[in-house]
């Protein structure tokens, strides 16, 4: 008979389900935790705190680049690319070698390291051991998505991975993709020096933002990289390390051929799901192969829950903080009820999401967009304002970007809003805390006295503006 170690929890991915595990192991139990790359999941290894480190050193650079707006004559001497690389990489995952290392020292907490896989009702093989446990989570996560571009197998290409182990800078890129990680990693790569294309087969960037948002985000990357939209990349191939790509216009039809160095492919994200067999416990997915949960994070197998991107929605770790906090909950509640009893779960609630787009200018958005408010067919009221009619802004030398609030107009509440222009992932909270405080109205923000001049002026400013739509800067439904 094969042996099974057991345990009380195990969680599937070291992301934000090592919250869980975390909170399990100091109520007592033992834990395990599986994952096939470094401890801390994407967000500390591959997203979201590495690629900081670098836009930050981004935005420094072309703030200089502007400087004159000012009337400061500056230049950047240069950048340390290894030197910046390798701070960055040392910052990250020497935090996720040390998590591991006390890991191993901890009694009843176990990480496997491997790709794990489901072979039977709460039962999984990691590299030929079978573990068991009473509750599963599921916090697997997901990978880069690689369109089916012909010739593609043969390239070697970057994705958000590979593209933090580069140790010398390209001196040309081309980026397949127009999200968050494509404008990021262009607003970084183009800062520091790299000739920078962006393909996006979409008719804009950033589709999930509202129209004059990525408008006014292309106008400004085009005056530092070339973006075309509308054009599908069908051809990749290399050559003496150059890669060459045809991209065809949607509209046109016609094709044109770019050459790179460096190949970086931002388009999107898939699940995990088909790596660990979920089917194999019990756990459904939908078409797109996301784990699908129900308003309490419970998948369709008992004891078993799902968080953060594996679920392919909301997809950013301070949502999936959330979560991991809703998860162990109801998994505590669950093992302290009664028998018979129906345990007092909590839900997630998806409302004053906050998200943000670190390039430049930085983008920040929480709630509904107005398009999504106006679809909705809610009474609106709509705030505007611009950065540059606020006294910090004429400080700042102007800088393009704006504010835009919505509020439902017979509740008097706030739906959301989104930031575009300096500061904007620091000012959105402002916002997102209104949403979350009281009775989510907006009356509040008038009642604070904000100080002058600072940024958060032209936030108080665009609630000032606040008139029915149709009456204020709406083009953006256009």
């Amino acid at each position: 008979m094969e042996l099974m170690k057991r345990f009380d929890v195990l969680v599937l991915g070291s992301g934000a389900g090592a919250n869980v595990a975390a909170n399990a192991y100091e109520r007592g139990m033992n834990v395990a935790v599986v994952d096939n790359d470094r401890f801390g999941g994407t967000c500390l290894n591959r997203g979201c705190i590495p690629t900081k480190i670098l836009t930050y050193v981004a935005d420094l650079i072309v703030d200089i680049g502007k400087a004159e707006k000012v009337n400061l004559r500056a230049r950047v001497e240069g950048v340390d690319f290894e030197g910046l690389m390798s701070r960055m990489r040392r910052e990250t995952w020497e935090e996720s070698e040390k998590i591991e290392k006390n890991i191993a020292e901890s009694k009843g907490y176990e990480f496997y390291k491997g790709t794990g896989q489901f072979v039977a009702d709460y039962t999984m093989d990691v590299n030929g051991e079978r573990i068991r446990a009473d509750h599963v989570v599921i916090a697997s996560g997901a990978r880069p998505s690689i369109p089916p571009i012909n010739g593609i197998e043969h390239v070697h290409y970057l994705t958000n991975k590979t593209a933090l182990e580069l140790s010398e800078k390209p001196e040309s890129m081309i980026i397949i993709g127009g999200g968050y990680i494509a404008v990021e990693f262009g607003h970084f790569f183009s800062a520091i020096g790299t000739d920078v294309t962006i393909l996006e087969q979409m008719p804009r960037l950033l589709t999930a933002e509202d129209e004059d948002v990525s408008a006014l985000l292309q106008r400004e990357l085009a005056t530092r990289m070339r973006v075309f939209t509308n054009h599908e990349v069908v051809g990749a191939s290399e050559s003496n390390g150059m890669k060459t790509v045809v991209a065809r216009d949607r509209q046109s039809g016609a094709e044109r051929e770019l050459t790179a160095e460096a190949l970086l492919i931002a388009a999107g994200r898939v699940s995990n799901a088909d790596l660990f067999k979920p089917e194999k416990t019990g756990v459904k997915t939908d078409p797109k192969g996301w784990i699908v949960v129900d308003e309490f994070l419970r998948t369709t197998k008992k004891n078993i829950w799902a968080l953060g991107d594996a679920l392919g929605k909301h997809m950013f770790r301070h949502v999936a903080n959330e979560q991991s906090g809703i998860v162990w909950h109801n998994i505590a509640a669950t093992i302290e009820s009664k028998r018979g009893q129906e345990p007092e779960l909590h839900k997630m609630d998806y409302h004053a999401i906050p998200r943000a787009v670190f390039s430049y200018p930085p983008i920040a958005t929480v709630g509904m967009t107005l398009r999504e408010a106006a679809e909705s067919g809610r009474e609106l009221l709509v705030g505007q304002t611009d950065y540059a009619t606020t006294a910090k802004g004429a400080a700042m030398g102007y800088p393009p970007g704006f504010v835009r609030v919505i509020c439902d107009g017979r509740e008097g509440t706030v739906l959301g809003a989104t930031i575009i222009g300096p500061d904007a992932p620091t000012l959105v909270q402002e916002i997102t805390n209104l949403m979350n405080a009281g009775d989510h109205g907006y009356a509040p923000i008038f009642k604070s006295i904000h100080i002058h001049p600072a940024l958060p002026e032209v936030v108080q400013d665009a609630f000032g503006n606040l008139a029915p739509l149709g009456h204020v800067h709406d083009h953006s439904l256009h």
